[in-house]
């Protein structure tokens, strides 16, 4: 059954992560880690106002959690902190059966199949995670 997870799909986005790497000049940068699978994934944002402006990831995580981080970081320049919470928050209710579509993230359908496997929801979480957490210290950190 694990195969059916592993498709097509999953593994094009795993090859194919935009904007690999770290920002040095980063407002703000945010970490998850998955105690379960090991997987980590590092997200640096620079914001201009309230939008994301630059954006950078250093992922090290399982398939899932690369097609993961591939749809946040094919996504990510333009959005809001709050469109970032709101992905992730979408995301978590999708995976754990308490909402029927993954809400309005380009792409996030291709992990459907994922949903029945809990064991793997915290790898596939670690993008979004790590991505609302940072640009949420990004626009905090512009406040003050």
């Amino acid at each position: 059954m694990l195969n059916e997870i592993y498709n097509r799909r999953i593994l094009e986005l795993a090859a194919d992560i935009p904007h690999l790497g770290r920002l040095a000049d980063a407002d703000a940068s945010a970490t998850a880690h998955s105690k379960l699978c090991g997987s980590t994934v590092t997200i640096d944002v620079k914001l201009d106002g309230d939008v994301v402006t630059d954006f950078a990831h250093e992922v090290k995580a399982c398939a899932l959690g690369q097609a993961a981080a591939a749809l946040m970081g094919a996504h990510a320049l333009g959005r809001t902190p709050a469109e970032l919470e709101d992905a992730r928050d979408s995301l978590r209710a999708y995976l754990a059966g308490e909402r029927g579509d993954p809400g309005a993230w380009p792409g996030l359908e291709a992990l459907a199949d994922a949903r029945p496997f809990t064991a793997r929801h915290a790898s596939i979480l670690l993008a979004f995670e790590a991505a609302a957490e940072a640009a949420a210290r990004a626009a905090a950190e512009a406040r003050t």
